[in-house]
Order: C-alpha cells, then structure tokens, then sequence
C-alpha cells in the first residue's frame, strides 16, 4: 500500500510549499510481499487539483480567472502611465479597465452569495446594469469633464 503524506510535513523546518499547499504526495513505498524476498515498490503521484480530465467549462474558466489577472496587472500599470501621461486614450481605457474590473469582481461575489435560479438572473440583470451605468458615467465624465486622471490629480493636490 502506499502513504499518503501531506507536503507540509515532508518539510523538515516547518515551511511551508508555495505551490502545493494543500496537495497531496503518494511517495513510494516498500512492501516486501509474503511470498516474495524483493519488495515490490509503488509508483508515486502528486495530486495538485481535483478534477484531471479538463472540459470546455475548466478551460473557459482558466482563460477568465488568467484573463481577470492580466487586467489585474494592467490596471497597475495604467496607474503610473495615468499620472506621467494624462490624456483621453488613457481616461477611457482606465474607464473599461475599471468597469470589467468591478464587473468580473462583484460577478465573484453574486456567484458566491446569490442562491436559486430567479435570484441569480436578477441578480446578474441588476449587475449588467450596474456595469452598463458605471461605464456610461465614466464616459461622460470623461467627455464633458476634465476626465479620470486630471480628477484623481486634482484630488490629490489640496
């Protein structure tokens, strides 16, 4: 038979894996047979998610969660690009950044909190038109006034 073995106690000083933290390790193990003299020894495997076969609905998830990511990072790099080089590109692409942003995130939180068929589409309605009016505001502002990143500055200098 094989041991199962949480990686956390396979290290010696109690560090903990990034990667792995809640794997788990089959190792090898030695199990002489009854009948035999020379052990037999198991294969190993480790076990780093749940579900092994991928689907079309794991793999459009993994493209949303890398996509949320890489809009997560960009939206870190709008913030130093805003500030050096305010104009009406970077005041309407900080406007789409920012709405999918909240969008994607409270979309995380209804799928979490919201239960039952009628509740969930009406929750997803009201949020599509949260995001609808979030995006038509910015714009706006953008369009009829001094745009997002000369707001943000001019909050920051009184």
């Amino acid at each position: 038979m094989a041991a199962i073995v949480r990686l956390s106690s396979v290290c010696r000083r109690g560090i903990k894996p990034l990667f792995y933290q809640s794997a788990l390790l089959v190792r090898p193990l030695a199990v002489p047979h009854k009948h035999l003299e020379q052990p037999n020894l198991l294969t190993a495997r480790i076990h780093s998610s749940q579900n092994l076969k991928a689907s079309s609905t794991s793999k459009a998830a993994s493209l949303h969660w890398t996509a949320e990511r890489m809009l997560s990072v960009l939206l870190l790099a709008m913030g130093p690009v805003a500030y050096f080089n305010p104009g009406p590109v970077i005041d309407y692409s900080l406007a789409a950044a920012l709405t999918l942003h909240g969008h994607w995130g409270l979309g995380q939180v209804l799928t979490d909190y919201v239960h039952g068929d009628a509740k969930i589409k009406m929750a997803n309605a009201a949020l599509f038109l949260l995001s609808t009016i979030t995006f038509t505001g910015l714009c706006y502002f953008n369009y009829n006034d001094v745009g997002i990143c000369k707001a943000v500055a001019l909050l920051w200098s009184k």
